[in-house]
């Protein structure tokens, strides 16, 4: 995966703060924040989407774009997963003024099954660092794909890996 390079802008995050719809005064104030160091809304380093040129879900000049609305909304790979839960571990407060280095990889994966059919879960971990290789924030994505009714003696149960 490659490492994406996420500048903490005073303008990106009054904008993302807004369009989560937090009204914090500390978000609002980040323009004029007098040491330019404000705190990041929790969730910011999820941004780093946008500096992806790879990231599947960006829109692209030129091509459809499933999540338009126009069309019965599939992804080009696919799809027919869920994103099931999202975490994050903060070893230090995301700053303006900060740029990190977001790389992906991937994590734990296991499966359940139920009454409905099997569940394959992936978790994809990204680790966001600061300058000079520190860790900043932990984020961990978890996916699950429904693979239909289980059959034979094996339903009921689960089982876990880790890569």
């Amino acid at each position: 995966m490659p490492v994406i390079r996420l500048p903490i802008e005073p303008g990106h995050m009054l904008a993302f703060a807004r369009s989560i719809g937090d009204d914090d005064p500390a978000y609002q104030a980040v323009l004029t924040d007098p040491d330019g160091r404000a705190v990041a809304p929790p969730t910011f380093v999820m941004a780093s989407a946008h500096f992806d040129d790879d990231y599947p879900l960006r829109p692209r000049p030129g091509e459809e774009w499933f999540g338009s609305g126009a069309g019965p909304g599939t992804a080009r790979e696919g799809g027919g997963g869920l994103h099931a839960e999202q975490h994050f571990e903060y070893h230090r407060p995301v700053r303006a003024g900060d740029v990190l280095t977001a790389e992906t990889r991937p994590g734990r994966t296991w499966e359940k099954n139920g009454r409905a059919g099997r569940l394959r879960f992936t978790e994809t971990v990204t680790e966001y660092r600061g300058a000079g290789g520190a860790l900043v924030v932990t984020a961990r994505s978890v996916g699950v794909v429904p693979e239909g009714p289980v059959t034979g003696p094996s339903a009921g149960g689960g089982q876990e890996s880790n890569r």
